[in-house]
């Protein structure tokens, strides 16, 4: 028959831990405590004893009752009074033969003494011994008593009988034994509630649980493109995912597990201090840009470290072109529908009222129109990219009201294999919106933007103008910053720091003077090695 799995919950296991712990502990304390008790009471009672003895030997009426015709009737009293002060089992005074003056039991008085007083008669020195006499056994002490001339003229001798010993010392025993038990309880109620507290701490979680827990997490951080590193507040490496093992640590400059990086550490002390987070902090570590965001990592109200989640500004911005496109795309598309509508709607009409003529001189003008620029686009640029680009910004022109002209001389008629065309459509795609927005927002109806660009010489140079506000010198470093903008709404300041960026990547410039429309004018050049 298969016994069932009893498995102890953690709080049951930390109190039977914590109080077997404690037992064990009592009960060898108890042990070793009575057994220093034996000793030190063996220990104490020799020498309680020959003080006694001493105390007996040096008394003055016993001395001098030793040249009375009846020592004992004088002896016997003064002994028989300091037994019982000092609590001795017994005090013999005897003469040189050994005959006592004074004994517990007055029957003994005037017999030989049941020991031996040759160390003190012979060897004239005091001895502390165990003996057995007549009362039993005991710890005995003995000296010498000696008179007004120093020589010797009997002994003293003070004993504690082991019967007497042992009820004493049982009584500290019995003692220290009920101080065990009175901890040992203590421990046992004290272990519920250190359980209970620790349990308390865990979340209420047991240990299995608890490795889940740990693996989940493990797992999910594994899981993440992005770097994450946490880190105490001694820029202790506490644990990191694959990601960031993966791309940072050279780069990171991480020493046995501790951040070595100036900035970085920098960054960690500036979320510390302040207990405010901080998100898209830039950090030029070695040879690549980094975009980092801190968290705080709190125990309570304590701050007790910080999460970094890393990521490579490359991967930023390949993300945000990835998604520039298909909004690129998808404004191309509702533009062209929206246009195509209109003049669909127009030309119904025009069929409708039976204006035969005019509807097909606004279908010519239309086609002959959009043909003619598909055709000098194709003409003058050679990249599809650019040429979707264009044509794609002409129909959000049309769609914003805009009149977007672009410059019949222009020309573009080889790239080179060393420029990435995905760069400079998104540089050329930036600058051309933000163009129609200001013009727009200045001038409504009569907003107007025109692009011109050429590849003579060793540059291939865009010029993009505008009648918008323009730009004021001051302001002109500003705009490049990420999240700079003087325009209301969120997600506003990121289209020029892509531009800023992606013209570092081409080893371009950006020159912006005023433009002969009244508004701002972008000249950018880009060498073509």
């Amino acid at each position: 028959m298969k016994l069932p799995n009893m498995k102890l919950k953690l709080f049951t296991q930390m109190v039977l831990h914590i109080s077997i712990v404690i037992c064990v502990t009592s009960i060898l304390a108890a042990l070793f405590f009575t057994k220093i008790i034996d000793d030190l009471s063996t220990e104490y009672l020799g020498k309680e004893a020959m003080s006694v003895a001493q105390l007996a030997a040096n008394d003055k009426r016993i001395i001098h009752a030793f040249d009375s015709t009846n020592p004992s009737k004088e002896i016997q009293p003064i002994a028989e009074k300091m037994r019982k002060l000092t609590g001795a089992s017994y005090i013999v005074i005897g003469n040189k033969q050994g005959i006592r003056y004074s004994h517990p039991n007055p029957k003994y008085i005037g017999k030989p003494m049941g020991t031996t007083n040759d160390p003190v008669f012979k060897q004239h020195t005091s001895v502390v011994y165990f003996g057995e006499g007549i009362s039993g056994p005991a710890i005995k002490a003995k000296t010498p008593i000696l008179n007004e001339k120093g020589d010797i003229i009997g002994v003293s001798s003070v004993g504690f009988l082991m019967v007497d010993v042992k009820k004493r010392i049982l009584t500290y025993k019995e003692e220290i034994i009920a101080l065990a038990f009175l901890l040992l309880l203590i421990g046992i109620i004290s272990s519920f509630f250190i359980a209970r507290r620790i349990k308390r701490k865990m979340f209420g979680l047991e240990p299995e649980e608890i490795s889940y827990v740990f693996k989940e997490k493990e797992a999910i951080l594994e899981s993440i493109r992005d770097g994450i590193i946490a880190v105490d507040k001694d820029f202790r490496v506490l644990s990191m995912n694959k990601r960031a093992r993966e791309l940072l640590v050279q780069n990171l400059q991480l020493d046995d597990s501790f951040i070595q990086n100036h900035r970085l550490r920098e960054l960690i002390q500036e979320v510390i201090f302040s207990k405010k987070e901080k998100s898209n902090q830039k950090v030029f570590i070695v040879d690549q840009l980094y975009v980092i965001d801190l968290s705080l990592v709190k125990q309570m109200d304590r701050i007790d470290g910080v999460v970094l989640t890393i990521r490579t500004e490359f991967e930023i911005e390949q993300l945000f072109n990835e998604v520039s496109k298909i909004k690129s795309y998808s404004e191309n598309i509702r533009a062209l529908n929206h246009e195509f509508l209109n003049k669909l709607n127009t030309i119904y009409g025009l069929l409708c009222i039976e204006e035969y003529d005019k509807a097909r001189e606004l279908i010519s003008s239309e086609v002959t129109e959009r043909q003619s620029t598909i055709v000098f686009l194709m003409t003058a640029v050679k990249e599809p990219l650019l040429v979707a680009c264009l044509l794609g910004k002409i129909n959000r022109s049309k769609e914003l009201k805009v009149n977007l002209k672009i410059d019949q001389e222009s020309c573009l008629d080889e790239i080179p294999d060393s420029i990435d065309t995905h760069l400079l459509v998104t540089i050329l795609g930036n600058i051309i919106d933000n163009a129609m927005e200001a013009a727009k927002e200045k001038n409504n109806a009569s907003a107007a933007v025109t692009v011109s660009f050429t590849d003579i010489g060793r540059d291939i140079v865009f010029d993009i103008q505008d009648n918008g506000t323009g730009i004021l010198a001051k302001e002109q470093d500003d705009i490049f910053t990420e999240g700079y903008t003087t325009k209301p709404g969120n997600n506003r300041g990121i289209g020029l720091s892509i531009v800023k960026n992606s013209l570092q990547k081409l080893n371009g410039q950006v020159y912006i003077i005023n433009s002969l429309l009244g508004g701002a004018k972008f000249t950018l050049v880009i060498p073509k090695r």
